[in-house]
Parts: C-alpha cells; structure tokens; sequence
C-alpha cells in the first residue's frame, strides 16, 4: 500500500514537471516574438504618424513649401508680379464699381429738369451724381447754348477722355499676365542648364543629379501659370465692365442730343 502511495507521487511529481517543462519554451517563445514584433509596430506607427503629418498639411503650408522649394530668385519675381497685378486690378474694380451709375434714372432726372428749369437746372443735376455718364451730360450741356454742333463735339471729345480714365493702368495687368510665364519659363530653361552643368561635372547620368534642378524649374513655370491664370481673371472682368460703361455712355450721348433738340425746338 505504501510502495502504492509512493509510485503515484512519484508520477505525479513527474507529470507536473513535464507541464512545467513545456509551458516554460512556450512562454520563452512568446516572449521572443513580442520582442520580434515591438521594433516592427513601433516603426509601422511612426510611418503612420509621418503620413498623417503630412497629409495634415494645408493648402497654404504646401504652396509656401513649394514657394521655398522653387527658389527665392525667379519665385519672388513672380510673387511680385502677382501683388503688384492684383494692387491695379482691385484698384480699377474699385474705380468702375463707383463709376457706375444707374443711367436711365439720370437721364430721366435730366430731362425733367432741362423741361422745368432750362439748362442750369440740368446742369446742376449733373453736378450732383457721380460717374462718366453725369460728367459727359454736364459738358454737352454747357455748350448746349452755343448750338448742337458744339454740344454734341463737346460730349465726343469728353467721352474720349472718360473713356481713357476708365482704362487707365489697364494695359499695366495685362503686362504681368504676360510676364509671369515668361519668367516661370526662364526659371525652368535656368533650372535645365544648371542640372546638365552638374551632369557635365560629374561625368555621370544619375537622377539625383538633375532631380533638382528640373524640380525647380517645373515649380516656376507651374507658379508663373497659376499667376497668369488669376490676373486674366480680374483682366477681363476689368475689360468686360469698362465695355458696359462705355456703351451706357454712348448711348447716354445720343439720349441727350436728342433731348437738346427737342429743348431747342420747345424755345
């Protein structure tokens, strides 16, 4: 019965060694592979932080990034270009916005005081509204006792001059528009030249080479077109509203001759 008691200890002792045995390589084992997988999981997170900081970016980090990128040369010419095309553009919308008047509430305004008043009447109406059209009535009007003939020279002559006043500084967007690109152009025949002079000094064809020097020349072009792009906007915005008050007063003059003749024939 003893020697009984003594073999099932001594199996037993023997079984939960075995256990022991095998459960200590398993634990090793996983031990091991954490280890493995840690350097691999922290590498794949720091990857997915770099992605996101980079996706992170806004519109305008990226654009003064590339500005930086583009170098500060031709880029800043450019950049020039822009500011100084947008400070005409803004100030000739500024200009024909207050040019703008509603022209045939002067023109009714007009005529109801040159039947009620006589000229002087009409002229003072003129004198108290802005913009080309009212500047033009005032002088067909103020010759309007000399005869027509001279009225209608008078507001021809006038209108000539309105009509320059109107386009004043014009012709300066139109430059930058044109400019902007040509100098982006230059910067990327620059830019080719410098990557080929590095070629030449090394002896060797190997993109890094010339990865450079055509990205930066790229970048000029692409931001003398983008340049371009915006001042033609506000260019034939401008262009589009100088042809709108252009005609208004064209046909205001006509209005008003036809508004002497008959005040002429009432007398």
């Amino acid at each position: 019965m003893k020697r009984l008691f003594s073999i099932l200890a001594i199996a037993a002792v023997m079984a939960f060694g075995n256990v022991q045995a095998a459960t200590a390589p398993a634990q090793v084992l996983s031990t091991n592979v954490q280890l493995a997988i840690a350097p691999l999981t922290t590498t794949a997170v720091q990857d997915a932080a770099a992605e996101d900081a980079t996706d992170d970016l806004s519109f305008h980090q990226e654009l003064k990034k590339r500005f930086i990128e583009g170098g500060p040369g031709f880029m800043g010419i450019v950049l020039l270009c822009l500011i100084l095309g947008l400070a005409i553009a803004i100030e000739r919308i500024i200009f024909l916005n207050l040019s703008t008047t509603n022209t045939k509430k002067l023109q009714q305004n007009v005529e109801d005081a040159l039947n009620s008043g006589g000229v002087e009447a009409a002229k003072e109406v003129c004198r108290n509204t802005k913009g080309p059209v009212a500047s033009i009535y005032y002088q067909g009007l103020d010759r309007a006792d000399e005869s027509i003939d001279a009225a209608e020279k008078a507001v021809v002559a006038y209108g000539g001059v309105q009509m320059g006043q109107l386009e004043k500084n014009v012709s300066w967007v139109s430059l930058f528009i044109a400019l902007a690109p040509m100098l982006g152009f230059m910067g990327t025949v620059i830019g080719m030249i410098q990557a080929f002079d590095k070629i030449e000094a090394a002896g060797d064809m190997q993109p890094s080479l010339v990865a450079g020097g055509i990205k930066v020349a790229l970048l000029t072009t692409v931001f003398g077109l983008i340049v371009a792009i915006i001042l033609q906007i506000f260019y034939n915005y401008i262009v589009a509203k100088i042809d709108r008050i252009v005609n208004d007063m064209e046909d205001a003059s006509i209005t008003l001759i036809d508004m002497l003749v008959a005040y002429k024939n009432r007398k």
